[in-house]
């Protein structure tokens, strides 16, 4: 099993919306995918509530069988519409991939 974990800071305004809105349509947009995208075993999306200069703002956790439905999903039309919202959105980004 692979479990992707991606976390974002996003810009105070950006979109002609507010980071608390973008938070928030981030959200829906990822937990959408499920739906939509066969390869995801499971997905969280949070939104932080605590407030630090060493907080992301939202953190999408997800889980896949194998790498090569990781990548699958990274490369799904779905998943693609969305990196361009976040592309707008995020002042950074942090990933990271494993395996169990």
């Amino acid at each position: 099993m692979i479990k992707h974990i991606v976390m974002w800071r996003l810009k105070e305004f950006a979109d002609a919306r507010g980071k608390e809105e973008n938070a928030k349509k981030l959200k829906s947009h990822l937990e959408s995918l499920k739906s939509k995208i066969k390869e995801i075993k499971h997905i969280e999306v949070g939104i932080n509530i605590t407030i630090s200069d060493a907080a992301s703002d939202v953190v999408l956790y997800s889980e896949f069988d194998s790498m090569d439905d990781l990548e699958a999903y990274q490369r799904h039309p779905e998943h693609m519409k969305i990196v361009d919202f976040v592309s707008e959105v995020r002042l950074e980004r942090r990933v990271a991939d494993y395996e169990i």
